[in-house]
């Protein structure tokens, strides 16, 4: 039987020996039955070691099944539970279903990646949180796309049920605002950067210096990709509500700031040109705003009475001069950085399966993985695209008011003109 299996899937594999070949364009002849995906799959990963990262935190509810769905779609992989101080015997269930469990006691999901990444030794890592809103059933998909781009990042984009709400509102509305900052500064190249599930290839895992400690871990593994220019790719996958009895351990307001700051400290790092160049904009712009009535009021009179504001805006423009410097210094800095990461990256050997997964991809995920979630993804990308929409129009709304009302400050304050509104604080 295995024999006869073999060879009937090196009939696939030999369709796609040329590498221009796309897995498309294959076509497919019968309606493959899951136990020859599974063989199937088992000879694409000949060679390789895959290992399932779960980080936990009080997930007592969900952990076991999520550890045995893994093992069933992925039986020769090792799958990883980092309990990261749980209290509700999270470890012990996790035990119990067959992970191998160890302990990160630093709280938080980054200081656990960081932990893992540093311990596990593997070909191919799967990151997947261990709430059970993930679909297990992927995992193929994933690991194989991974090998047939090659890809570094594999990124499961969550396509949520249009009659299952899913998503809180806040949650939503904050991925689509933080994802499309990211994407604006780095590059446009996932669509949904907040995702906890991830296929990673062994060059991506050790060549990234994990400097997050919570749930900011998903846009620095991101940026990572985007800065190298790693090869990446986004999946849908269907995204599900936790179960009864589970509780999210994500804040929407607390860890979205948290997230903030950190797209913010990885635009100083990796785009410090760009960044120190909106900083020289700003002080730049307030001392010409706070110099105007001294000229005015120069050619007016031919004196200069307001000595602390001349200092004052010498000074601030000065600032200014000095943070462009200091962003043309760091911008060589962090071009060294990069070059650095590069070749680390480079030196990490790569496992070549390109032809035998293009093979699989091509007979057995359509019918095992992509169909289930077709009906599904149109309507959850429209939603999204919407939202995309609503939170740049908000976005771009608030800095134009933000400006407008600066710049009216500026110049009341400075008594270029008056401003006859009852309640208007300043410039009286």
């Amino acid at each position: 039987m295995s024999q006869s299996r073999d060879s009937h899937f090196e009939a696939y594999a030999s369709r796609v020996s040329d590498p221009a070949d796309s897995p498309t364009t294959l076509p497919t002849t019968h309606t493959p039955s899951p136990q020859l995906a599974q063989a199937a799959l088992d000879d694409v990963l000949t060679g390789c070691t895959v290992a399932v990262l779960i980080p936990c935190y009080n997930e007592a509810v969900t952990i076991g099944a999520v550890v045995s769905d893994f093992k069933r779609v992925l039986p020769k992989a090792h799958i990883y539970v980092y309990d990261n101080n749980s209290t509700d015997g999270t470890a012990q269930v996790a035990r119990s279903a067959g992970a191998i469990v160890r302990t990160e006691t630093r709280q938080g999901k980054g200081h656990v990646v960081r932990r893992m990444f540093r311990d596990v030794d593997a070909d191919l890592y799967l990151l997947v949180d261990g709430d059970n809103t993930y679909d297990a059933g992927a995992a193929p998909l994933l690991i194989t796309e991974a090998l047939a781009g090659p890809f570094d990042l594999v990124n499961a984009v969550r396509i949520e049920d249009a009659t299952d709400n899913t998503y809180r509102p806040g949650h939503r509305l904050g991925n689509q605002l933080l994802t499309g900052m990211v994407m604006r500064l780095f590059g446009n190249r996932t669509a949904d950067m907040l995702s906890g599930y991830k296929a990673l290839s062994r060059r991506f895992v050790k060549s990234f210096p994990v400097l997050s400690s919570g749930f900011e871990i998903e846009t620095e593994l991101t940026v990572h990709a985007l800065e190298l220019e790693m090869p990446i790719k986004d999946v849908p996958t269907t995204y599900g509500s936790r179960p009864t009895g589970s509780a999210s351990k994500l804040n929407t307001f607390r860890d979205g700031w948290r997230i903030l700051l950190m797209i913010v400290d990885l635009c100083k790092q990796e785009r410090p040109l760009l960044f120190f160049s909106i900083v020289s904009a700003v002080l730049a712009a307030i001392s010409v705003i706070l110099s105007v009535p001294i000229f005015i009021e120069y050619f007016q009179t031919h004196t200069v009475p307001r000595f602390p504001t001349v200092i004052a805006s010498s000074a601030v423009m000065l600032l200014a001069f000095l943070a462009l410097t200091c962003g043309l210094i760091l911008d060589t800095v962090s071009r060294g950085r990069v070059e650095a990461k590069s070749l680390h990256y480079l030196n990490v050997p790569h496992i070549d399966r390109t032809y035998i997964a293009r093979a699989w991809l091509q007979t057995f995920a359509a019918d095992q993985v992509a169909q289930p979630i077709a009906g599904m993804a149109g309507a959850d990308m429209k939603r999204k695209r919407t939202a995309r929409v609503l939170a740049r129009r908000l976005t771009t709304l608030l800095l134009l008011v933000a400006l407008c009302t600066a710049v009216l400050i500026a110049l009341s304050a400075t008594g270029v003109f008056h401003i006859s509104f009852p309640m208007w604080p300043f410039g009286k």
